[in-house]
């Protein structure tokens, strides 16, 4: 067995396996691993060298190794296992931490149970493919779950749909969470600073209603629904701010109706928070995206497809508002008009949200209920080789 003996718990050794390193992935796994060292843990993170996650990571206090991972499996997988396995031998952690899919695939494979090993989807790998391909990908989460100690999912809805497609596993269920020391409600200075601080908006008068979209620029974030949403929105004037980079940018840039800016990714994504009037994401598949409840930290209303994760992020009587089904531009049409002609709704539905999200989605309660998962799983100290069970 490769494992260690692990007899002072606060000292526990932590692994963070990540592909990819931008984004709510990147968020996610910074927010954590600066919790853990606040908690006295030792993380490791592995994860490719370019992108936010490796300097984030550092400053947070971990230990910062370069696993150079490409984000899609492809022919440098075996070794991209390799690596991932001296990287193992070397930090000799006390259990796995594989964050999405590629990472769950070479640290599974890398490892096969032999380490107590976690392994977070982060939104399914099958839900991102079509034919053929999501049926291997739904067959290899079905093979690869005898190798995981526990898959935690964000999300009951996200553990559902692997359930749904057949993984049998130990599950656990832990939502993400918000710093709330840095997500918190705008002064109206504040907001109003926040606008003149964004050189997109530029020249556009503070009554203009402002939309905002922020997330990577691909076919899971649904920025295309979007754009044909807000052609029939008749918005009356208000602006919508793409915010992110990725693959469908330029595609999205030469198809945006008037009305519609683009600003680059950025690290930290408080200013267009404190800027918008409201935001909006109109992914087709997630498993609880971590924008909505960053927005809604700081009093931003929201607007959500219905994908995993969406309605336990809502408060239960946003759901008729801020909640449409995924790939309906006339419906995601119709609830941009409702809202953005109604200032005194969105102020209810970001104050009410603003309650919830600072009483629910606290990351350190996300940190501490992740600690307590690690702390059984060392205890069981056997391999994950064992006859798998249902929850």
């Amino acid at each position: 067995m490769l494992q260690k003996s692990c007899t002072d718990e606060s000292r526990l050794t932590v692994l963070h396996l990540v592909q990819p390193v931008e984004g709510g992935v990147a968020r996610v796994v910074t927010d954590l691993v600066a919790a853990q060292v606040r908690a006295g843990l030792r993380p490791v993170v592995a994860c490719p060298p370019d992108g936010p996650l490796a300097s984030g990571a550092s400053t947070a206090g971990a230990r910062v190794c370069a696993w150079p991972a490409e984000r899609a499996p492809g022919p440098r997988l075996g070794r991209e296992i390799l690596t991932a396995s001296s990287l193992i031998r070397a930090c000799a952690p006390d259990v796995i931490h594989a964050h999405s899919a590629k990472a769950g695939l070479a640290g599974r494979l890398a490892v096969r149970g032999r380490i107590p090993t976690v392994f977070q989807p982060h939104a399914w790998s099958f839900e991102a493919l079509e034919g053929r391909a999501a049926g291997l990908a739904a067959a290899w989460e079905r093979f690869g779950a005898r190798w995981s100690d526990r898959i935690l999912c964000v999300s009951e809805s996200e553990r559902l749909t692997g359930q749904r497609a057949g993984i049998t596993a130990r599950w656990s269920v832990i939502h993400n969470g918000v710093d709330l020391s840095r997500f918190r409600p705008a002064r109206e200075d504040t907001a109003a600073s926040a606008r003149s601080s964004l050189p997109v908006l530029d020249g556009i008068p503070a009554e203009v209603p402002l939309v905002v979209c922020v997330g990577r620029l691909s076919r899971q974030k649904g920025q295309d629904v979007l754009l044909r949403a807000w052609r029939t929105a008749a918005p009356g004037g208000a602006r919508l701010v793409l915010v992110g980079d990725g693959p469908y940018g330029d595609e999205l840039r030469r198809t945006a109706p008037p009305g519609v800016l683009f600003a680059r990714g950025s690290e930290d994504v408080r200013p267009w928070i404190h800027a918008a009037d409201l935001l909006v994401l109109p992914s087709r598949w997630e498993g609880m995206a971590l924008a909505p409840l960053e927005a809604m930290a700081c009093g931003t209303p929201v607007l959500l497809t219905d994908v995993d994760g969406a309605r336990e992020s809502l408060p239960p009587g946003h759901l008729s508002h801020c909640l449409v089904p995924p790939d309906d531009p006339g419906a995601l049409a119709d609830a941009l008009t409702t809202l953005l002609g109604d200032p005194a709704l969105r102020a209810e539905l970001g104050r009410t949200a603003q309650s919830r999200t600072r009483s629910v989605f606290d990351v350190t309660k996300t940190a501490g209920a992740v600690l307590r998962l690690y702390q059984e799983l060392v205890g069981q100290s056997h391999p994950t080789t064992r006859k798998r069970t249902e929850r």
